[in-house]
């Protein structure tokens, strides 16, 4: 990207409309209600030949006390200081208000590129709103509709001459989520253009945000004391102890019934959509309040969805009998959590940074088993000890033979089972080998797909032979019909 563009304004002129049209996609939540964006997130614009990066950032409150919208206008104020551009947009409709007045003077004091935007233009109902746009002093302002992909070529000609000043800096993008194949073989290694993604879920307040913050080693995600401050699922780029990694932070995830308003259920999408992109789940837990309902739900969906998954504990530090505590813990977690047995439990403290160490050396311990790939023959043999130590059933007197077993896929380890009568193989069996598969060939802690195949004994010559009897019966049916027609005659009888 050749420079920075960050996207600032009161709430709800219209800046994360504006980010996702930029970006071509909707990464960024939109809703009528203000006030929607709380974090800064960053995105690969592109509009026309210009490649840039843009920010979307909280709306600008008039607050700079410790609340809730003071934390999120220093996040703003912080996101203007490092950017190259500032677009300081307006609502065309409510015209030039005065908290636009004074936030239009702390930009001239704090950015020395200031783009004026006018959103929502379109029509006659945005001309008063265009020309009172002027008193601001910020140079003659663009007219924008966000929505309708208005004005975006008047955009495009002011950062264009911004554009050559940068373009020494400008390198190639990268993607925006490159997961590797399924069938790669090898150690896997990590770059930039394809770091280890990490996603963080867990219950509203399990300390998510304030987690991302110790990892990255600055408060770049708004953290507080109330529950439910992450709305959007904001993903960051980093290296990690030598090791390139995107790491997503998630908004809390409450149970189904309690999520009733739309902006919720945006939020619980966002964050489903960023497990489904990640290839590590840690899933985070109160230490006063572990393997809650909703805990076991989440852990359970990062299971379902086949991600490699690590059990993080927060808030250790506030923990006085360590030892009798994690024992309960783990006994907890076997119990509760038999589908996930042998996955990594760390205890961390958000708030201090102890533990860190024991959850980056975790991650990519279970991201390593989820890629094992262990070959046909070491399976076969083990197949062949299970099947001694406990044969399938034989429901109905029907034998089951399992004939042979091979992995088809990593990511999770997937393996398939070649036996007669699949249909027949009780759930109880399934769960036998999958068992057996993870505590022998160690493959703890990570989702295990098993599928039973039927082998075919189709016989290459059946289709022949039936094909001689058909035209054998045929034959002797037209020589029988020639007798009996032959009789009739000799009889004096007439066929019927």
């Amino acid at each position: 990207m050749s420079f920075t563009l960050a996207i600032v304004g009161r709430p709800n002129v219209g800046k994360s409309t504006l980010f996702n049209r930029l970006v071509g996609r909707r990464l960024a939540l939109v809703d009528d209600q203000p006030g929607v964006t709380r974090d800064l997130r960053e995105g690969d614009a592109r509009l026309g030949p210009l490649r840039f990066t843009v920010i979307d950032t909280a709306g600008l409150e008039e607050a700079t006390d410790e609340s809730l919208q003071g934390r999120m206008r220093m996040l703003t104020e912080r996101a203007v200081e490092m950017a190259d551009v500032c677009l300081f947009m307006i609502d065309a409709r409510a015209g030039v208000t005065p908290a636009d007045q004074v936030f239009a003077e702390i930009l001239r004091r704090k950015s020395a590129r200031v783009i004026l935007a006018v959103n929502k233009a379109e029509g006659k109902a945005g001309e008063a709103g265009y020309y009172d746009a002027f008193s601001l002093g910020l140079g003659e302002p663009v007219q924008l509709s966000a929505e309708h992909g208005e004005g975006m070529d008047d955009l495009m000609r002011i950062l264009e001459p911004i554009a050559k000043g940068f373009a020494d800096r400008r390198i190639e993008p990268e993607t925006d989520v490159d997961v590797a194949d399924d069938d790669e073989e090898g150690e896997i290694t990590f770059s930039a253009k394809r770091p280890l993604q990490i996603a963080i879920v867990g219950r509203p307040n399990a300390g998510k945000s304030t987690l991302i913050n110790q990892i990255l080693g600055e408060d770049k995600l708004l953290t507080g004391p109330e529950a439910g401050i992450t709305r959007d699922s904001i993903s960051t780029n980093f290296t990690w102890a030598g090791v390139p990694m995107r790491i997503w932070d998630t908004a809390g995830i409450r149970k189904k019934a309690k999520v009733q308003e739309k902006l919720e259920k945006l939020s619980v999408s966002d964050g489903l959509r960023a497990v489904k992109f990640s290839e590590v789940v840690v899933v985070l837990l109160d230490v006063d309040i572990p393997f809650e309902q909703q805990d076991l739900r989440i852990a359970d969906l990062a299971e379902r969805e086949g991600r490699a998954v690590v059990i993080g504990v927060n808030k250790w530090d506030l923990e006085g009998d360590k030892q009798a505590r994690l024992k309960d813990l783990r006994e907890k977690f076997g119990r509760l959590l038999p589908q996930l047995r042998g996955a990594p439990m760390v205890t961390v403290s958000a708030k201090t940074g102890k533990g860190l160490d024991r959850l980056h050396k975790a991650i990519l311990q279970a991201h390593a088993v989820w890629n094992r790939r262990i070959s046909t023959a070491h399976l076969n043999r083990w197949l062949t000890g299970m099947l001694e130590a406990h044969p399938p059933p034989a429901p109905g007197g029907r034998r089951i033979r399992l004939r042979y077993m091979t992995q088809v896929k990593t990511r999770p380890p997937s393996f398939v089972v070649m036996c007669s009568h699949p249909d027949l193989v009780p759930d109880s069996y399934n769960r036998y080998l999958i068992n057996g598969l993870r505590e022998d060939l160690e493959l703890q802690g990570t989702p295990i797909r098993l599928f039973m195949r039927s082998q075919s004994d189709k016989n290459p010559y059946k289709d022949k032979k039936e094909k001689r009897v058909t035209k054998l019966n045929k034959h002797i049916e037209g020589r029988y019909r020639k007798e009996v027609g032959r009789g009739m005659k000799k009889g004096g009888l007439k066929k019927p």
